[in-house]
């Protein structure tokens, strides 16, 4: 039996012609959600509209996510499909520099946390009267263990996952009363390019191997394993159903129980 349990629920995604934002459409696409992704990756984009998917309910858009302009107007285009939505996903973000603080330049600490805080308060300024028009809904942002542990050499990701999980309890707060859910969710070493760049930096930085730093990472969780993308999706799937309707203001690691971050 097919798993409807998305059915005609309105999501938007950013960040999600690829990565865990692509595995996210997927996911909720095969459970009957109508889906807005958007992307700034021409190439990605182009690949997520020539994929075989229901055309009727993927919608794919081009947005700079850190221009508040260009979000503005994604929301203009978004709203003569739908004026209500059933779930924000913010999941745009970036890994930002490696390095100890003395050698990091300002410019890459605050393009870290402009696209990594910042463009979620763009989407989701917008996306809460859409959410409140619905009667109700949910919005998912995507932290990290980085948020909850610190992380080594990232100290500007480290800060902006923190302050993702610092917005997504107060806006609970502030939006329970209107039925709006909104929890946070921290992946844990997700297999993937994002993680082969990281690798790859801290590699350089360190000076050692990049299957010494692999292997690091993945020790780092007590089932000594990678997290999927899919992963990431499926616990999505869950919060915007109507089984998490009692859901709101928790921070949920999908990490093989993450110990650490070194």
């Amino acid at each position: 039996m097919v798993n409807q349990s998305l059915k005609n629920k309105k999501i938007i995604i950013s960040a999600g012609a690829s990565g865990i934002g692509w595995a996210t459409a997927k996911v909720c696409l095969d459970k009957g959600a109508i889906v807005f992704i958007c992307d700034i990756n021409k190439k990605h984009l182009l690949k997520a509209k020539k994929h075989k998917l229901n055309k009727k309910k993927l919608f794919v858009y081009e947005c700079d996510a850190s221009d508040e302009k260009k979000v503005k107007e994604l929301f203009t285009q978004i709203n003569k499909k739908t004026k209500t939505i059933d779930c924000l996903i913010n999941n745009v973000g970036i890994a930002g520099p490696t390095g100890t603080v003395e050698k990091l330049k300002s410019k890459d600490w605050e393009n870290t946390l402009k696209v990594n805080v910042i463009s979620h308060f763009y989407f989701t300024k917008l996306a809460i009267p859409m959410l409140k028009k619905n009667k109700g809904g949910s919005i998912i942002n995507l932290s990290s263990g980085a948020g909850i542990m610190g992380f080594p050499l990232r100290s500007p990701y480290a800060a902006s996952k923190w302050a993702v999980i610092g917005v997504t309890k107060t806006l609970a707060m502030e939006l329970g009363k209107f039925k709006i859910r909104v929890n946070a969710i921290c992946p844990g070493t997700i297999k993937g390019d994002r993680m082969v760049r990281v690798i790859r930096d801290k590699s350089k930085f360190l000076k050692i191997t990049k299957k010494q730093i692999e292997k690091e990472f993945v020790s780092m969780a007590s089932m000594n394993c990678w997290i999927y993308e899919e992963d990431i999706g499926k616990m999505c799937s869950f919060l915007i159903s109507d089984e998490a309707l009692r859901i709101s203001g928790q921070v949920i690691g999908v990490d093989g129980n993450a110990t650490r971050i070194d």
